[in-house]
């Protein structure tokens, strides 16, 4: 199965990804920053990272077409900016 996961640099995503991957599915790790996140550490060519901000629409083109699965672990709290409840409903839909 071909999973998208979203907030990979977070706390619950940190400890699915590592068993997404022991049960053999291959894991696209979406990333505002690509920089913030090493896959080398999981040794396993199931995975691979894409850049994707969900509150930028065109951002959305880099996400694959033949994803079977994907888990939305998101938010926009460390944003200091704009209004919170907002950005999450954008970035929900834009999921």
């Amino acid at each position: 199965m071909k999973i998208l996961l979203t907030g990979v640099t977070g706390y619950i995503a940190k400890r699915l990804l590592p068993v997404l991957l022991a049960e053999g599915h291959d894991v696209v790790c979406c990333v505002r920053d690509r920089k913030r996140f090493d896959t080398s550490r999981y040794n396993s060519n199931r995975i691979s990272t894409i850049e994707v901000d969900f509150l930028k629409a065109e951002s959305l083109k880099e996400i694959p077409a033949d994803i079977d699965a994907a888990y939305y672990l998101i938010h926009s709290m460390a944003t200091l900016t704009g209004d919170f409840e907002e950005m999450e409903a954008i970035s929900a839909t834009n999921f």
